[in-house]
């Protein structure tokens, strides 16, 4: 049954936005991500929610880690890299500084904080697969950053089918 008042209800959210990185052997793979949040104090643990129609989707059933950035708003044109391109047609991390961080994933120099998470547990979303996250190592920058959110990236047209 479709209603339209949850509709309604969560587009009125303004959610902070996400850049999940992810690497295999073979290859590495980032996307912008909407649907992330802490699920538990203690122990630590944290939700993640990826399309499965996008392209790191595919590298990060093969992972073991993912790396959860956040933005601020003055990274914007990151957001567009990560949320407007696809893996399939480009090299994202040609066109971004990042290094080769814990658990050898791909971090992002520009995000204000960061952290790597061990996959724990792999659940079925409906249109997204969860990845329940254990922090194994993070990063957070001196001083509060004004974090990207929802209503920043409202335009932006995704780089895959929703």
């Amino acid at each position: 049954m479709h209603d339209e008042s949850f509709q309604q209800l969560v587009t009125m959210l303004d959610y902070t936005m996400f850049v999940v990185t992810t690497a295999t052997d073979q290859r590495a793979s980032g996307c912008l991500v909407g649907f992330a949040t802490q699920t538990s104090i203690e122990p630590p643990r944290f939700l993640v929610g990826m399309s499965k129609r996008n392209h790191t989707f595919e590298v990060a059933a093969e992972a073991e880690h993912l790396a959860v950035h956040v933005l601020a708003r003055r990274d914007i044109e990151l957001a567009r890299l990560f949320g407007g391109q696809t893996g399939d047609d480009i090299d994202k991390f040609e066109r971004c500084s990042w290094h080769s961080g814990p658990a050898a994933m791909p971090i992002l120099d520009d995000a204000p904080a960061w952290f790597v998470g061990k996959t724990l547990r792999r659940i079925d979303l409906g249109d997204h697969m969860g990845y329940l996250l254990e922090p194994v190592a993070g990063y957070t920058a001196r001083g509060a950053a004004d974090l990207l959110t929802l209503s920043d990236v409202e335009d932006l047209e995704p780089g895959h089918k929703a």
